[in-house]
């Protein structure tokens, strides 16, 4: 069509009841028909299309290598741990365990902290800041000789880290449309299944290094990636994305655009104005904030379980360090291969609820079937695909659908570092829940983690009634009742003509 319709007056949306507002969403404004409902000006030089393509690479392949890495370094340590850690340090009982779970206290206290700073330096300084220092801390765990020192380095891993997911999860959602934002988000966070995939296979190579310059091969593996992580770390200072209002890589014509287009989308963002304890304190008003948590925590515990404990799991079915390593491999490649088929299909039907649902399910029958004690090793080894599948395919669209109905920059910023933050106390119990001696059945870890996905579940089934009840509720009231711009703004997803994505 020609880009002179840009300029076409508004669908009426009277057969829903509702007037139109400039944030009012409505799903049928698909991610497949560029320019055809966009009410701005787009500039002569480009299409809506183009400049699409030209900010996904611009912000997506950068925030996913920084969230490979950021994965990697955290979870290295169980690749570290079948190259003898756990020996060389001594350690005994559940300290492992709880070098884990110690990872997660400043990483779930500073969520919230790191996105205000976020927001207030610019994303390419801080999360670049965070980025050289965590692999600075994970080289720093190459050299560790006792479990003082891990705790230590496991406990600053965790404080650095702590801004990494819900910061990028955040810049993503100031930079698209709801209607084109889950393959984005599934993308990114398929970012960690790629680290899986990536860690096994490098750990499997780094550890043929065992004794090199006087080093066993899991120093070895914190030594490399850390100092990888810490060499990209200082490009991304000049290549990570800001705000759309801050981007210098779009012109002027174009960053009014882009910002048009999210404002008719989601309404008014409110980014120039910084985020207060009050702003804070109202996001908390909403009890869907709390559900969006518990959709999130529910999940976290199977998620970490598998990443942590998916290679001592393996070599329980009596392959060798080198092969445990490669065994990891292929679930991970499997896993993102279907997150991204779902995220495809939840776009394309613009719709979240039931894509949540179909993982959930998957995993589920993954864990029974490893809950059952078979004792053919295929079988379970397949069954871990299942789990990773199930759990990593859910995720990505349980945090787009809940981060992505938040309207405005105060209530997505304090919204989106509530969930990750509240979602990760699950990774403390994760890192409990798979103790030595359970092993080699684990029927306690399975059985914690089948509970906490149903507890997933049931969250996302009330959610889902909650957003289905208010938009049937605002559809029935009147819209016009004499709020300002401001006052909308404000606001964000509780103006009563803002809709939400199902």
């Amino acid at each position: 069509m020609d880009r002179h319709d840009n300029h076409a007056s508004p669908p009426n949306p009277t057969n829903r009841g509702i007037p139109y507002s400039n944030n009012y969403y409505d799903p049928g404004m698909g991610n497949a028909q560029y320019d055809d409902h966009l009410h701005v000006v787009c500039p002569g030089h480009t299409t809506e299309r183009r400049l699409v393509n030209k900010i996904d690479f611009r912000v997506i392949p950068f925030l996913c290598i920084l969230y490979l890495l950021a994965f990697l370094d955290r979870v290295n340590i169980s690749n570290a741990v079948i190259f003898g850690l756990q020996t060389d340090l001594a350690l005994t009982g559940v300290q492992y365990n709880t070098a884990l779970t110690i990872f997660f206290v400043p990483y779930i206290l500073f969520e919230i902290p790191s996105n205000v700073i976020l927001k207030k330096l610019k994303p390419h300084i801080w999360l670049s800041a965070c980025m050289f220092l965590f692999g600075l801390v994970t080289v720093l765990q190459g050299f560790v000789q006792n479990y003082s020192g891990l705790l230590a380095t496991r406990f600053f891993l965790g404080f650095f880290e702590t801004g990494m997911f819900p910061g990028c999860f955040y810049l993503i959602g100031m930079w698209y449309k709801r209607s084109e934002a889950q393959r984005r988000y599934s993308f990114f966070f398929s970012s960690t299944t790629l680290a899986g995939a990536f860690g096994g296979l490098l750990a499997s190579a780094i550890g043929k290094m065992d004794g090199l310059q006087g080093y066993r091969g899991w120093r070895w593996i914190f030594i490399l990636e850390g100092v990888l992580t810490c060499v990209v770390a200082l490009a991304f200072f000049y290549l990570l994305p800001d705000f759309p209002e801050d981007a210098k890589w779009l012109t002027e014509e174009e960053r009014s655009f882009v910002t048009a287009r999210l404002r008719q989308d989601q309404g008014r963002s409110a980014a120039e104005r910084q985020i207060t304890m009050r702003d804070v304190g109202n996001v908390f008003k909403d009890y869907k904030i709390f559900l969006g948590g518990f959709m999130y925590f529910g999940l976290i515990v199977p998620a970490y379980g598998y990443a942590y404990f998916a290679p001592t799991i393996i070599r329980t079915y009596g392959y060798s360090a080198i092969g445990t390593q490669l065994y990891s491999v292929p679930p991970w490649v499997a896993a993102f291969g279907f997150a991204m088929l779902i995220a495809y299909l939840s776009d394309k039907l613009r719709h979240r609820f039931l894509f949540t649902l179909l993982p959930i399910c998957i995993a589920i029958a993954g864990f029974a079937i490893l809950l059952s004690a078979t004792n053919s090793v295929n079988v379970k080894y397949a069954s871990l695909f299942l789990v990773a599948m199930g759990c990593y395919s859910a995720m990505p669209v349980i945090v787009c659908w809940f981060n992505m109905n938040l309207g405005g920059h105060h209530r997505r910023s304090v919204g989106s570092a509530w969930q990750i933050g509240f979602g990760n106390i699950g990774g403390i119990i994760a890192t409990y829940s798979f103790l030595s001696t359970d092993a080699p059945l684990y029927r306690k870890g399975y059985s914690i983690c089948i509970a906490f996905i149903c507890l997933s579940a049931a969250s996302c089934a009330a959610y889902f009634l909650a957003v289905f009840a208010q938009n049937r509720s605002r559809d029935r009231s009147p819209t016009d009742l004499g709020l300002t711009e401001y006052e909308k703004t404000e606001k964000g997803d509780l103006s009563p003509d803002y809709r939400y994505l199902l």
